[in-house]
């Protein structure tokens, strides 16, 4: 899994654990989009995502 899925959910996660909003960007259709192929392919892309996220984050 490129490290370029896991840093937006880290970027993610740290934001919310300070407290900061995200700002909508032009590229989040794309990113969605991306998100979407990945899924197609293997359904817990995500967890494995998010559990790389966790660890960079924490």
């Amino acid at each position: 899994m490129p490290a370029r899925s896991w840093s937006e959910l880290g970027a993610a996660f740290l934001c919310a654990d300070l407290g900061l909003r995200l700002e909508d960007r032009d590229d989040h259709a794309a990113y969605i989009g991306h998100w979407l192929s990945v899924l197609k392919d293997d359904k817990r892309a995500i967890f494995a995502a998010a559990a790389h996220a966790q660890r960079a984050a924490d």
